[in-house]
C-alpha cells in the first residue's frame, strides 16, 4: 500500500472517529510545493542552435553545483544532529512523543529538558499543532545517579497553567527514560526536593516518577479504580497529513489474568470517546488463543479481521505498530510475533513475509523536514 493511500485509509478512521465525538478532528493543512522535477539538457550534436546548447549547458553546471552544495548542507546537518524523543502536547491536550533532531551534546538530558521550554530553542523545529510543557524563561539542571535522574528547576517552573500539572509530570518523565540510563525522575526547584507540585499540588512520591505512572490516564471505563490495574495502548491522532500514535494508560479490571490479552481487547474496543483518537484495529478483531510469552516474545494468533485490506494476508502498519508499541511496554516483552488462525502467512504493507518477530521502533513519531 503506497503512503497516500496508507494516509487516506487511517483518516478514514480518524474521522469516523471525529464525527463520532461530535468534534472536528483535522486543520487546515499545510500547502506543499511540488519538489522540483529532474531536467534533461540535450546532448551536442543535436539539432538545435549553438546558442540553445551553451544556454543549457550553463544551467545543467549550475545545477550540479547547487545539487552538490544541498548535498554537503544535509551532511553537515545529518552530522551534527541527533533524534530525540520529546513529549510534546498536542491540539487535543494529549502527552505525545515527538521525535525531531537536536545538535548533539554530551548534556542529553539536559538539553532535552531545555528543548520542552516554551519560547526556547525548539521554537524554530516545534511541529504544528504542539505546544512545550514548561514554563517561558525556566532553566533547568540534570544529575543522573543510579538509574535516577534528578531534576533541578527554576523558580520560574512554578507559573504553569494548573490544568497541565500532570500532562507536565508526564511529558518531563517520559522524556527523561527514552535514556537506559534513566529508569526514574525526581523533581526539584530551587535545589529543593518536591514532594507535590507547586500550583495544584499533585503528589510526587518519595521513590520518584516513572513510566508506572502512566500518561495520558484516561479512567473512564473503571468503575472500581482500587480494583484494577495500568495498562498502556497507543491509539492513532493526526495532525496535518501526517499520522502519529499516542500513548493512553487505561485501568483494566484485576479479574483480567493477562496482560497481553488486555492490551489486545482495549485495541479493539478503540479508545471510546477521547476526542481525536482512534484505534488501527477493528471491533471484531479477536485473539482464538491466549497469547504466549517466550524469550521476551509475545506470539498472537488472530482471527481474520487483524487483516486491514482485501488483500488477505497483509496487516496494515498501523495495526501492527500500535500492536508493537502496546505490548513492548509491557515488562518482559520485547517484540511481537503475528499469527493468523495458527499460521504464520501474514506480510507487511509492502507485501515482505513477517517471518520474524517485530520489534520495537527506536524512534515512534518521526518528525519529518
Amino acid at each position: 500500500m503506497c503512503k497516500r493511500a496508507k494516509i487516506a485509509a487511517v483518516a478514514v478512521i480518524l474521522a469516523a472517529s471525529a464525527f463520532i465525538s461530535g468534534c472536528g478532528l483535522f486543520g487546515k493543512g499545510k500547502e506543499k510545493l511540488d519538489p522540483p522535477q529532474d531536467v534533461s539538457y540535450l546532448k551536442e550534436g543535436e539539432d538545435l542552435d549553438n546558442a540553445l546548447e551553451e544556454t543549457a549547458s550553463d544551467k545543467e553546471t549550475a545545477s550540479d553545483k547547487e545539487t552538490a552544495s544541498d548535498k554537503e548542507t544535509a551532511g553537515e546537518e545529518k552530522a551534527d544532529t541527533v533524534m530525540r524523543d520529546l513529549y510534546l502536547i498536542d491540539r487535543n491536550g494529549m502527552v505525545v512523543s515527538q521525535t525531531l533532531p537536536l545538535p548533539k551534546t554530551e548534556s542529553t538530558a539536559k538539553q532535552v529538558m531545555e528543548y520542552l521550554v516554551a519560547d526556547g530553542p525548539v521554537a524554530e523545529i516545534l511541529p504544528n499543532g504542539f505546544r512545550t510543557v514548561l514554563p517561558a524563561g525556566t532553566t533547568v539542571d540534570v544529575d543522573i545517579k543510579d538509574g535516577k535522574a534528578i531534576v533541578d528547576f527554576s523558580e520560574e517552573f512554578a507559573t504553569y497553567d494548573a490544568k497541565d500539572e500532570k500532562k507536565i509530570l508526564q511529558a518531563v518523565t517520559w522524556t527523561l527514560t527514552q535514556f537506559e540510563s534513566v529508569k526514574s525522575v525526581e523533581l526539584r526547584m530551587n535545589g529543593q526536593q518536591l514532594n507535590e507540585m507547586p500550583v495544584s499540588g499533585t503528589p510526587i512520591g518519595e521513590e520518584g516518577l516513572s513510566r508506572q505512572d502512566g500518561i495520558n490516564m484516561d479512567d473512564s471505563t473503571a468503575v472500581d479504580i482500587t480494583n484494577t490495574r495500568p495498562v498502556t495502548v497507543y491509539y492513532l491522532a493526526q495532525a496535518d497529513d501526517e499520522v502519529y500514535y499516542v500513548p493512553v494508560t487505561r485501568r483494566i479490571s484485576n479479574k483480567e489474568q493477562d496482560d497481553v490479552a488486555a492490551v489486545v481487547k482495549e485495541l479493539a474496543d478503540g479508545p471510546g470517546m477521547i476526542k481525536g483518537l482512534a484505534s488501527a484495529l477493528t471491533g471484531d478483531v479477536k485473539l482464538l488463543e491466549a497469547p504466549k510469552v517466550e524469550d521476551e516474545v509475545a506470539t498472537l494468533n488472530f482471527n481474520e479481521s487483524i487483516f486491514g485490506s482485501d488483500e488477505k494476508s497483509i496487516i496494515t502498519d498501523a495495526a501492527l505498530q500500535s500492536l508493537v508499541l502496546s505490548l513492548t511496554e509491557q515488562e518482559g516483552i520485547k517484540s511481537v510475533s503475528v499469527l493468523v488462525d495458527g499460521k504464520a502467512e501474514v506480510a507487511n504493507e509492502k507485501g515482505e513475509p513477517l517471518t520474524a518477530p517485530v520489534s520495537r521502533p527506536e524512534k515512534v513519531n518521526a518528525v519529518r523536514y
